[in-house]
């Protein structure tokens, strides 16, 4: 598998990277790019990956990360599932999960695999993105005055 090389940004960006679990080899690499490609980010801990995708969704409603980075141990592919969901609705998110017992090689691939993976999301967004266009209605206020419209 050959991986494409990170993009570059006209604007800032800014992560969150949630991690679920002490999987010190798996954050250390998306850190690692993350500060190779100085790009801003945040990072909070979940008790266990099943709260990964809440915290990504919370983060989404109420803050303004241009993406999301979650990382973490799984069983199942349950979380995997609601990550795409997410992803589905517009949230560009690369995904660090993985399987129990990784090593940490497998781990740091996995750590850096994920990071690229948002940034080329957040990178394919803003390529495609249009500026808001409202829903139709203006801000302005028109008063006629004499004849004629005036802001």
């Amino acid at each position: 598998m050959t991986a494409l090389p990170l993009p570059d940004f006209d604007k800032p960006v800014k992560l969150l990277l949630v991690v679920a679990g002490d999987l010190p080899a798996l954050s250390d690499a998306a850190i690692a790019t993350l500060d190779a490609t100085g790009v801003g980010f945040e990072r909070i801990d979940m008790p266990s990956l099943t709260e990964v995708p809440s915290a990504i969704a919370i983060a989404a409603r109420l803050s303004n990360f241009d993406g999301y980075i979650a990382l973490g141990e799984t069983r199942g592919v349950e979380i995997a599932q609601s990550l795409q969901m997410l992803g589905l609705q517009g949230l560009c998110i690369g995904q660090g999960i993985v399987a129990a017992g990784a090593n940490d090689a497998e781990l740091a691939q996995k750590g850096t695999m994920a990071t690229a993976a948002a940034l080329h999301l957040v990178a394919t967004s803003r390529k495609w993105g249009r500026p808001d266009q409202g829903i139709g209605f203006t801000s302005e206020i028109l008063l006629a005055q004499g004849g004629k419209t005036t802001a």
